[in-house]
């Protein structure tokens, strides 16, 4: 029997419910070449990630339930006291263990992954970012800016160098590394060009301020720029400056935006707790996408300050993050969500999601009956790539679902 007719008589195969494959990305002028083996690499890091967030994630939380938490109330008499009893209850588990070691396995080969085939490259991606970036003025640079100690001390996310360090002068393989590989890290739930956020945010701008018509949009912590071209594509009569400390962030950045036909960004080198070269009241909107985790409390008490300072008469500001320890919010998650911050280098990601960010933009200048709450989800090419909108999973942290905390001044 040759097995034709078990196959002929087989019920359907199992639906794909995995991430879409990495050649569906979206490629621009400035985009890294990669080999078969790097694209092979970069989706079983996207599958890996998959499985660990739907498949492995559920057992963690069952463990807590029927394990760990039971001992913890064996052990002391009484239940969880914060998010932080739970992660130390979860730490002495095998089952959390196990899901906390390979999830910091994808992370660091995801860099491994993306550096190397970066790296590999470097010089032609300096040679194609130079000549698409030499003598404009929407790149400007400031090589004495002093990076600040919340960037220069740490590899945020096991990014080698974080968002500043070059490998030698023009240097762009570092924000390649991030553009392109980013897809690993979130299975493409960004969508092909990464830039799901930036449609959430231009989406949830026309949904709810349907005649806002600005004319200057400032992006805070903008790295290369992917949540902005969104912005800058929906509102293209508008000014717009996507500013962050990391010079070859920018650089690759103005490349990336040009080699997609994108021509009003401007890219600008400064620390946001200093805006004083921008006048008071000079922008009409300024946001910040995933940012405010990779601050610390001054600097983001300074960057607050100058938003409102920069920011027009009824303009906006939008803050886009993960959601904060709420009350509310069960101390499982809390803990789950608080990963990043001890094994993630995000140092404060933690402190960042139990701070009063309401008090933080009233004490700014912002009034509290002017301030926004809301969420949004990733806008994506729903044809392609997965949409977290439709995805019922939950990765706490990672999920391309998110909080909006903003202010209209």
């Amino acid at each position: 029997m040759d097995g034709s007719g078990d196959l002929k008589n087989a019920g359907p195969a199992q639906a794909y419910d995995g991430p879409p494959d990495y050649r569906a990305v979206g490629r621009h002028g400035v985009f890294p070449q990669t080999s078969h083996d790097e694209i092979a690499r970069l989706n079983f890091l996207a599958h890996m990630n998959r499985h660990l967030a739907t498949r492995v994630m559920p057992h963690v939380k069952t463990a807590w339930e029927q394990r760990a938490e039971p001992k913890l109330k064996a052990e002391t008499g009484a239940g969880p006291r914060n998010r932080h009893d739970v992660r130390k209850a979860l730490l002495k588990d095998p089952t959390y263990q196990t899901w906390s070691a390979l999830r910091r396995m994808t992370m660091e080969q995801r860099q491994q992954a993306g550096r190397w085939t970066t790296i590999r490259q470097a010089e032609q991606l300096a040679a194609i970012t130079r000549t698409l970036t030499e003598g404009d003025k929407r790149l400007e640079l400031d090589s004495a800016l002093t990076i600040p100690r919340y960037i220069s001390a740490v590899d945020h996310h096991c990014m080698p160098g974080s968002y500043h360090k070059e490998l030698f002068p023009g240097d762009v393989s570092g924000a390649a590394n991030y553009d392109h590989a980013i897809f690993a890290t979130t299975g493409g739930a960004l969508g092909r060009y990464s830039d799901g956020g930036g449609h959430a945010v231009v989406q949830w701008v026309r949904k709810h301020l349907p005649d806002f018509k600005p004319t200057r949009i400032l992006d805070i912590g903008a790295t290369l720029g992917q949540n902005m071209i969104p912005i800058a594509q929906a509102f293209p009569d508008a000014e717009v400056v996507a500013l962050d400390v990391g010079g070859p962030m920018l650089r690759y950045g103005l490349a990336r935006a040009k080699s997609m036909g994108v021509e009003n960004v401007r890219f600008v080198q400064a620390d946001a707790s200093d805006l004083s070269r921008y006048p008071d009241e000079s922008f009409d909107w300024v946001q910040t996408t995933m940012f405010l985790h990779e601050l610390s409390y001054a600097s983001m008490r300074a960057i607050f300050r100058e938003s409102f300072r920069v920011l027009k008469p009824g303009g906006i500001v939008l803050h886009v993050e993960q959601p904060q320890y709420a009350p509310e919010m069960p101390l499982f998650e809390q803990a789950m969500r608080d990963w990043d911050a001890f094994y993630n280098n995000e140092p404060f990601w933690s402190t960042l999601h139990e701070i009063d960010l309401d008090a933080y933009m009233v004490e700014a200048g912002f009034s509290k009956d002017r301030l926004i709450h809301d969420g949004v989800t990733a806008v994506v090419d729903r044809d392609v790539f997965p949409d977290a909108a439709d995805d019922e999973g939950e990765d706490y942290g990672r999920k391309a679902a998110w909080h909006v905390i903003g202010a209209r001044k």
